[in-house]
């Protein structure tokens, strides 16, 4: 599905304005209308079906399970539905929201946020044939360990009391019996009831965000290939403990998907920078960048904001310092 976007930004790009995918405006533009187009619509998209889906379905037993004693269970399946969905980070955003509105509880919401974007099956299918089987599975593994351990970290602060005024509404009133967000008994709302909240929903939360779409995706385009070739492999290429934090901050002002980041990983590893210090770099280029906090921040007060960014910044961290300390023995 995800070509459409391609072909998409290929043709109004390359074809109708004649631009060079060789030039940087060229590479940046295509970059900014497939990542707009592709969020748009996942925004609508997946917004209406979990609106629907809420007012369809009696979500209380799901959101008891998740909330209840097994609460563990829930991290675990949140950061799989994370590892499993094909969305980078920005486009997770929309199922955030829905997870929200439904009442399920915030650690195991940022459970599946953390993961999402960090492992997808087409990341796992191109670092195995890069890395082999053992470094893919580690880091399908860590992957899910960030998701898991943040989710329980951010529940055991109550997270939740540091969203915008509107998700934690939203939060309150899928976790209240009764509401139309949380139907009893589904079968008494009819087919266009349920059209009719789905595409009020959908509506309030696209109106709130879509021009943050765009300045956070700008700002990734605007950065997205300026970075000078071999500057990255010469000033980090030579393991120092330094070099992994380095990477961490140097990945911050970029931003990409987990499949995108694959070649840039591939390119440094075969240019001589150590294994944990490329995936420090791409994890934090996937999952800590600007315009992903850009885009939170319509979601999420100043507090969580940092939080979550200590959080994501000291997890890569470590574990490009344990990819570099393992790869001798793997």
């Amino acid at each position: 599905m995800f070509e459409l976007f391609t072909r998409l930004a290929d043709w109004l790009v390359y074809d109708l304005l004649s631009l060079s995918p060789e030039t940087k405006l060229g590479d940046a533009l295509h970059f900014f209308v497939e990542d707009v187009s592709k969020i748009y619509v996942l925004l609508v998209v997946m917004i209406y079906l979990i609106a629907l889906a809420r007012a369809s379905l009696n979500v209380e037993r799901v959101r008891d399970y998740l909330a209840g004693r097994r609460r563990g269970i829930g991290y675990l399946l949140g950061s799989g539905f994370g590892a499993i969905t094909p969305f980078c980070s920005c486009s997770s955003i929309p199922v955030f929201l829905g997870f929200t509105s439904a009442g399920i509880p915030v650690g195991i919401t940022m459970a599946f946020l953390l993961t999402s974007p960090l492992i997808n099956e087409v990341a796992v299918l191109l670092l195995m044939s890069l890395l082999g089987w053992k470094f893919t599975l580690l880091y399908v593994a860590v992957g899910m360990l960030v998701g898991i351990l943040g989710g329980l970290l951010l529940d055991r602060i109550h997270a939740e009391r540091w969203l915008q005024s509107f998700a934690r509404k939203a939060l309150e009133r899928g976790q209240q019996v009764g509401t139309i967000g949380r139907v009893s008994q589904p079968a008494t709302l009819s087919l266009t009831e349920r059209h009719r909240f789905a595409k009020g929903e959908t509506g309030e939360i696209f109106g709130r965000v879509w021009k943050w779409v765009i300045i956070g995706v700008g700002l990734g385009a605007a950065l997205h290939g300026f970075v000078p070739d071999g500057w990255i492999q010469t000033h980090l290429g030579d393991g120092q403990w330094w070099s992994v934090p380095a990477a961490v901050g140097l990945g911050i002002p970029l931003y990409s998907n987990a499949t995108g980041v694959i070649p840039v990983m591939e390119s440094l590893i075969v240019n001589g920078l150590p294994v944990g210090t490329t995936l420090a770099f791409c994890m934090s280029t996937v999952a800590a960048s600007f315009p992903e906090f850009i885009l939170l921040k319509q979601v999420m007060q100043w507090r969580l904001l940092a939080t979550l960014f200590v959080l994501l910044l000291t997890a890569f961290t470590l574990v490009g310092w344990i990819f570099n300390l393992l790869t001798p023995f793997i």
